[in-house]
């Protein structure tokens, strides 16, 4: 790794040729009007800006090429040159695997994304940055140069990439309650994505979570609007200081605005019907934290707010949000989330207006693009869309592009590949996993493991999978079980912490066990899943396999400890007195050996509950304030004497 100083010095001259080359460049591409345009009109018949003699002789350089300037006179100075197709292009965001090189160039693509699970082949980091540079490329091959960002969720560290260190999901974040902590695991998340060439995080989720049964509970920091607003710092660390500031920075957003957490038996999809008062007390705090800490993005949630849909509710994201918050960075859409604004599968032109309309600025359509560009320009031209609607998000993302310096520094920084699953990340995750810890039960102190332990089983589907311990949002979308990327389970975690002197045993589904054993350690918990796939409109409790592993341990009559791994509290509370400990290890991510830290009394149990924990599933939705009596209250946590 270099020195810091070492690193800014590199990319100051870095930054300096790549001036020149693109004053060179752009001029010889703007020296005749950006091609087959006449003098001072756009390709499109748009009056635009009229060419100087010297940037004609390229011999001067362009103003919005020139670093010197403030952003916003470099801004004024492109969209001048921009033609309506141009700022078409910038709007629009499609899925890298429907779109082309050249079509990026030839229809002025602002944005691709991935989406999760949407990778280079083979995965990994080198080929992330190859695919990227390629990408940006043909965005800086268009008339105006104007690179693209990329955008991808790396929820909990670089995710989609195999290799990456990959960190605690939100809820065990929230567990920690170290907002500094937090900063840390943004800051190692922005190293590992700039080695890649990636510069736009969709994360962090400062979303509410009302009902356990929701499929994202783990993907918010807690129940309460505080704890989340708290963890807001995930953005400092993601953008730096100051977005642009420094060589890692990347584009970070809060998501999803407004209401997800708060929906009707939880539905990932679904209607949050609550008074307003409500919404701006429970779910509005976390996003106002989001844009006083300068989040350069927001994106709109898939959810209603009593029966209208986010995505065209313009009473929020322009009024609340971009007035009354002040938020000046741009909005997004989610995924194909305008095809849902009318129930109907497809988007229609009736769905683009009221989007835009309602202040989306950069639309997530990841297959129909053509179609999108197609539809926005027919409604501006019919006057549906205002010329000024486009221009302010025009306006937005040329901003955050300027103030990240991608004019300047386009491409991947591979300096920064050793960075992806690091030493050094990977003690800070295990940390993070130790932090995140909650200990609930610990009958006569069986915890922590110590001199007197020196024969021990461990038992459960996640014991040694590192795919289960890291659940959804984990090199695909809804996550797998298995190997799917280096780090180390808990079981070996395990193995390691108690060293060679403890004998440690391992039976998957609890068979083998005797009562020689001092101790017995039950890992078990949820199968991966991400969104409205892991929605549970039904029971909450561990299923049969997990249960009759515990009971083949329970029956060799040795101290019994439960160690949950899951994206939610889940019902147990009818178990419990069988259970001589209980631990809830939330989804710790690929270092494993944080949870074994705490078993073994390497780390104290810190951790206390963001969610409250229910007695049975039927108290759904049970939180902090209810007058319900949860199993364990929020905040609840206990640490060894």
């Amino acid at each position: 790794m270099y020195s810091t100083s070492a690193k800014a010095k590199r990319r100051t001259v870095r930054v300096r040729h790549r001036v020149l080359a693109f004053g060179m460049l752009a001029t010889l591409a703007l020296g005749t009007g950006g091609g087959s345009a006449r003098d001072g009109e756009s390709a499109d018949g748009n009056a635009g800006i009229t060419l100087t003699s010297a940037e004609r002789a390229g011999t001067g350089q362009l103003p919005y090429l020139d670093p010197s300037l403030p952003v916003g006179e470099r801004v004024d100075d492109l969209m001048k040159r921009m033609s309506l197709d141009d700022k078409l292009g910038q709007m629009t965001q499609p899925e890298r695997r429907y779109i082309k090189p050249a079509e990026i160039t030839e229809h002025r693509i602002g944005s691709v994304l991935s989406s999760g699970g949407s990778a280079p082949k083979p995965n990994t980091a080198e080929n992330w940055a190859d695919m990227y540079d390629e990408l940006q490329k043909a965005a800086l091959a268009g008339p105006l140069r104007v690179p693209l960002m990329y955008g991808v969720d790396a929820v909990h560290g670089h995710n989609n990439v195999v290799g990456a260190t990959i960190f605690p999901h939100n809820i065990g974040l929230g567990a920690t309650r170290d907002p500094g902590l937090v900063r840390e695991i943004g800051a190692a998340t922005a190293a590992e994505m700039t080695a890649t060439g990636v510069d736009w995080n969709f994360a962090p989720c400062v979303c509410v979570v009302r009902n356990d049964r929701w499929g994202r509970t783990y993907e918010s920091f807690g129940e309460v609007p505080g704890l989340p607003s708290a963890m807001t710092t995930m953005i400092d660390g993601l953008q730096g200081a100051k977005l642009g500031a420094g060589p890692t920075s990347v584009l970070a957003t809060a998501k999803h605005y407004l209401g997800d957490g708060g929906t009707q038996g939880g539905d990932d999809r679904g209607d949050a019907r609550i008074p307003e008062a409500r919404l701006r007390e429970i779910h509005l705090p976390p996003f106002r934290a989001a844009v006083r800490r300068g989040v350069g993005s927001v994106m709109v949630s898939y959810s209603s707010w009593n029966g209208v849909k986010l995505h065209e509710h313009r009473y929020l994201i322009t009024e609340v949000l971009k007035g009354e918050l002040g938020f000046t960075g741009f909005v997004v859409s989610d995924y194909n989330g305008v095809d849902q604004i009318d129930g109907e599968p497809g988007f229609t032109r009736a769905e683009v207006a009221k989007a835009i309309n309602a202040g989306i600025d950069m639309v997530m359509v990841p297959e129909e693009w053509k179609k999108f560009i197609r539809y926005l320009g027919e409604e501006v031209r019919a006057g549906n869309v205002p010329m000024s609607r486009i221009d302010d998000a025009n306006r937005r993302i040329l901003t955050k592009k300027f103030e990240l310096g991608l004019f300047e520094d386009p491409m991947a920084d591979r300096s920064y590949l050793k960075s992806v699953g690091g030493a050094d990340h990977r003690v800070l995750a295990r940390r993070a996993v130790a932090k995140s810890q909650v200990l609930l039960k610990n009958s006569k102190n069986v915890l922590p493991l110590g001199a007197a332990a020196d024969k021990i089983f461990v038992a459960g589907r996640g014991a040694d999978d590192i795919g289960r311990q890291s659940g959804g949002w984990t090199v695909t979308w809804q996550g797998e079980p298995g190997d799917i990327t280096p780090g180390t389970t808990i079981l070996e975690g395990v193995r390691e912490v108690a060293g060679p002197s403890v004998k440690v045993d391992y039976g998957r589904d609890g068979k083998g066990i005797d009562d020689s054993y001092d101790a017995a350690i039950a890992v078990v918990g949820e199968d991966p899943y991400a969104e409205y796939h892991g929605d549970r409109t039904g029971g909450l409790g561990l299923d049969d396999v997990d249960l009759r592993t515990i009971e083949r341990l329970q029956a060799a009559d040795v101290p019994v400890i439960v160690v949950l791994v899951s994206g939610r509290p889940l019902d147990v509370a009818q178990r419990l007195s069988g259970w001589d400990a209980l631990v809830a290890s939330w989804l710790p991510g690929t270092e494993g050996a944080g949870v074994a830290d705490v078993l073994f009394g390497k780390v104290a149990p810190t951790g206390r509950l963001p969610v409250t924990w229910m007695s049975d599933a039927g108290q759904q939705p049970i939180n902090r304030g209810d007058g319900e009596k949860p199993l364990f209250p929020f905040g609840y946590g206990l640490t060894y004497n």
